[in-house]
């Protein structure tokens, strides 16, 4: 069972410090820096998670190539979160590849799950971006590109086995 929460986190992180992740998938890894200064609530939120192990385990369930990798529901279903939302912060960057934001059902309904841009695309800024792929690209393109079944779910998912987070 997925650990769950009653509510977002409190404040963890520092705006004003360097955040950096390293995600290590069975296809690869894949290092990111996050937006602490835009995005306060959604870097914090997901430096929490990665902090208690929340992401280990997690499959990419959607995939769809020329767009987006979709990860972050312990569940593997789409449907699946950490027990809480929060809300939308503003969105002031496009959406281009290696892009990273919050994956949602309607407005201030962030959790767990998240996005990576395959390519770039026109999304309207209802997605809250929180950082950028510096390194990985070619694990981003193996598993945007592995084959699909129904509702865009790879055959072979592809598993998040650790999230290390880096301040500075």
């Amino acid at each position: 069972m997925a650990k769950q929460w009653a509510q977002p986190p409190a404040m963890v992180i520092d705006p004003a410090k360097t955040y950096r992740a390293t995600i290590e998938t069975t296809a690869g890894t894949m290092t990111a820096e996050f937006f602490p200064a835009e995005a306060p609530k959604t870097v914090n939120n997901f430096v929490f998670l990665a902090r208690q192990g929340f992401y280990d385990g997690v499959i990419f369930h959607r995939v769809i190539p020329g767009f987006v990798i979709q990860g972050g529901d312990p569940t593997g279903t789409g449907r699946g979160g950490p027990g809480y939302r929060f809300e939308d912060e503003p969105v002031t960057r496009p959406y281009l590849r290696g892009t990273i934001a919050m994956a949602n059902a309607g407005p201030n309904t962030n959790g767990s799950q998240f996005f990576i841009m395959h390519a770039d695309y026109p999304l309207p800024p209802n997605y809250t971006i929180f950082g950028q792929l510096t390194g990985g690209e070619e694990v981003l393109d193996a598993i945007a590109t592995a084959p699909r079944g129904p509702q865009d779910r790879p055959v072979n998912p592809v598993t998040i086995t650790r999230v290390t987070i880096e301040e500075a």
